[in-house]
This record gives structure tokens, sequence and C-alpha cells, in this order.
């Protein structure tokens, strides 16, 4: 008897097949001795459309509206209809006695393989492969740990209501404003509030009139104090003090300060460093990254979560001069594998991280967009380990007269995560100073501004927002 394996795509198909050893091709599959692998393309059934339950939905009517079968229903989609067949044709074999979901470890992967079998009608038992990579390692070790299918029965349920809901509101709400408006109008669960947040952004933008504000500055040659804004400009210059007046120390404090090191990337977070830092939008990282996971470069990509489990921790070594090799960078000289490890904060998935396939390829080979992604996630786990950023910040406040000027300082004490960053991080030294100290003024200016209106949303700062939609 043999186990038949349901992979999502055929890319994904094949390394399996190859690790079960099943080189012998058939119609849609590939056979081995013990086990059948084939694969879906994406989705190959799908909900049925408003005509086919009955004709009268065929056109956009209001007087039809709304469409509310008694029970949604599926149906194959005919474009890949093919395939669909070469999979149930494997299914019915006689000596077919188990079957081994293998789609995408995620809610919509979990659809894709169970509306199949619903479709077909399949009694035999089921199993589940989940692994995060398909690395021929990953694969080996999935299947001597293939789970129950029955313990992913919430899953598929969440992703039929989700389905099911995207069809309610979806198709009703779109050809009720299409219909009302005379013109095609998409409404969906996802793209009416991402509108409604673009809507409401532009509405600030014209609605924001800019004001004027000046400061006074004053330059004692070694830093610069700055006073509060001020509305008009003869305010500004009513508080630069007089010839010869002093101005006076009123406090010196520093403090120390703590950055702590970003944790790992989630689809989220990396599309949206990505678009800030490479300028790519949300599609084509997930694009990159999904093409990355399939060559076996990087984890799963369509994970919420930013930590790795905690029975991975012996690995993180690795993984970190896997990931300064990528990046041509040094590994920190003190990894820390407990700040990215925490098995509470893993749902389905663990973080997006490099494979150790991809420390041991020539990166230079991929397309310059995968391989600015991969470097991307590998320093994001080099800042991820290292130690906290530290430096000492000090707040000179100074008066002359009434009024107060402010000057600040920084001092680096440990460039920790930050030694990753883009951005250089340089100190600004304030001299010694004390309370009561009678400082010099070497030149005043009077700075203009004027306030800003809120930022037109860029894919980073929109994702931000859906993120934290409604909250």
């Amino acid at each position: 008897m043999k186990t038949l394996v349901i992979a999502e795509k055929p890319s994904v198909a094949r390394d399996i097949a190859r690790v079960l050893g099943c080189s012998k091709k058939e119609n849609g599959a590939l056979e081995g001795n013990k086990y059948i692998v084939t694969w879906a393309l994406g989705h190959l059934v799908t909900l049925k459309d408003p005509e086919d339950y009955d004709k009268k939905y065929k056109e956009w009517n209001m007087a039809v509206l709304p469409m509310m079968p008694e029970k949604l229903q599926i149906k194959v989609i005919p474009q890949t209809g093919k395939q669909y067949h070469a999979v149930t044709t494997q299914l019915a074999r006689k000596d077919v006695n188990e079957i081994v979901i293998a789609t995408d470890a995620g809610r919509e992967g979990e659809l894709v393989a169970r509306w199949i079998l619903d479709k077909a009608h399949n009694q035999k038992p089921c199993k589940r492969l989940w692994i995060s990579s398909v690395t021929d390692k990953a694969i080996r070790e999935g299947f001597a740990n293939l789970k129950d299918a029955k313990e992913y029965d919430n899953l598929y349920r969440a992703a039929v209501s989700r389905a099911e809901a995207d069809w309610l509101v979806g198709i009703n709400a779109t050809r009720l404003f299409s219909v009302l408006y005379h013109r095609t109008l998409n409404v969906g669960r996802v793209v009416s509030p991402t509108l409604a947040l673009l809507v409401q952004r532009k509405a600030e933008i014209e609605a924001f009139k800019p004001e004027p504000f000046y400061t006074a500055e004053l330059d004692f040659g070694a830093f610069i104090a700055v006073s509060e804004k001020f509305k008009e400009k003869s305010e500004a210059e009513a508080v630069i003090p007089k010839d010869n007046e002093p101005v006076m120390v009123k406090s010196v404090t520093s403090k120390e300060k703590t950055e702590k090191a970003p944790a790992l990337y989630d689809l989220t977070t990396l599309q949206r460093d990505a678009n800030r830092q490479l300028g790519y939008t949300a599609q084509q990282t997930l694009d990159y990254v999904q093409s990355l996971y399939e060559k076996k470069f990087c984890t799963y990509p369509r994970t919420d979560s930013r930590y790795l489990t905690d029975d991975m921790a012996d690995g993180v070594n690795a993984i970190v001069i896997c990931s300064a090799g990528i990046c041509d960078e040094a590994a920190p000289s003190v990894v820390l594998p407990k700040q990215i490890c925490n098995s509470k904060k893993v749902s389905d998935h663990h973080a997006i991280i490099p494979t150790l396939v991809a420390g041991e390829t020539d990166i230079g080979t991929l397309p310059i967009g995968e391989r600015e992604i991969i470097k991307l996630i590998a320093k994001q786990v080099l800042r991820a380990v290292s130690e906290s950023y530290r430096f000492c910040e000090t707040v000179a406040v100074l008066s002359c007269g009434n009024h107060i000027f402010t000057a600040k300082g920084k001092v680096v004490q440990n460039i920790g995560w930050k030694a990753y960053s883009e951005k250089e991080q340089t100190d600004k030294v304030l001299p010694e100073l004390a309370d009561g100290d009678e400082l010099k003024v070497v030149s005043s200016e009077i700075k203009e501004g004027t306030t800003k209106p809120p930022s037109h949303f860029t894919e980073d700062s929109l994702l931000s927002a859906m993120e934290t939609a409604g909250e």
C-alpha cells in the first residue's frame, strides 16, 4: 500500500519527491516504492459563482440582492481542472490507503488541500506535514513527525470562514455599489478599510493649513542651544540676549539610555523595511521572499511571528554565522540566543530567517530583488542576537532672563545592534558644564520653520496603519 502526498506547487512537490525517492513520472504525479507525490497549482477548487446557484444572479441587478445561498458550495476551477483530475485519479487508487497534506503550512495552504479532498469526497485517513522550510533536512524531519490532520480542523474552519465572508460581503457589496454608481467599484474585507485609511489621510492633508514658527539659536562655539518655538518672529527675536547679557547654566542632567535589539522579521515587518530601504512594494517583497523559500534559501514567509521556538536555541550560532556570510559582515562578538527564542510568541510558524543552504550558496547569482531581500533578512538576524545599544544623553538647560534654551549631547557607550544599522552612530559631545556657569554667546540666529501636514502613506506606513486598524 502507498501514501499519497499532496503538495501545493510543482516545485515543492519535486523537492519532496526527491527526498522520498519518488522518481517515476505519472500523470501529474511522481511515484516511488512507498509514496506518490502530486500537487495543486495553488487553488484547484473554489467557491461557486453566484450564477452557479441561480441563472438570475448572472445579471448585476439590485432586485436580486443580497445573494445569500443557504449553503455556499465549491467547484473545480475550469482552468486547472486537468490537474484536479490528476490528483483525484491518484486519490482513487486502491493501493493508496493514506493521504499526507503537504501544502503550505498555513491557513490558505490548509484550504487548498481540504477543498480538493472535500470535493473528491475523500474518506481515507489524512496526516499533516507541517514544516517551515523545504530543505531536505526539514522535509525528512517533517515526515518523521507527521501530525493527524484532525489537529488542523480549526485552521481549516478559519480558512473557510474567511473565504465565505469574502464571498458574502465582497460580491454583494461590490454589485450593490457598482449598480448604484454605474461603474465597477470593488468592495471587500481588506480593500474597503484600506481605502478608508487613504481617503481619511487625503482629507487631513487637504484640510491642513501650514503655520510658520520661529526659534532662536545661540551658538557658544562648542555647542548650540535652542529656544522653544514661537508663532511670531518678534517673539523669537525678543529672547536673544542683548549685549553682554549673561546666559547661565540652570541644570545639567545625564542619563544612560538603552535601546533593545529589534526582533526577527515577520512578513509585514519585512515588507515595511523593504519598502522603506529598498523601495519595493509589499507584493514585490512577498514574491521575492516566496521565491527564496521555494529555492530553500529562507524559511516560510507567511508568518506573523518574530521569534524562534525555544528548541531552536542550540542552532542559533550556526544561523548567525550563515547570516554574517550572506551580509559579508562580521558576526557579533556576543550572541544572545535567548533574545530571539520564545515558543510562547510563535503560533503556526517562527520568524523568517535564512536557511543554512543559503549560506552555502553564492547569492550573487540570485536576481537582484531576491539578493537584496535575503541580505535584509540576514542582517536582521545579526541585529536581533546582538547586545542592546547603550548611550549617555546629556541635557543642558540654560537661562537668559526668563527665557530657557536647551542643548543636548550624546555619547555612545556600546554600539550593540546598531553596528548593523545603515545610519552611522556618532557622538555629539557637550563640553563640561556645571550649574551656575556663565556662558558667552558667540553668535545668534533666528530659524524659521513651517508646520507640516500629515505625510502621504507609503507602503511602509500603510502596512503599519493596517496592522493597528480599529485599535
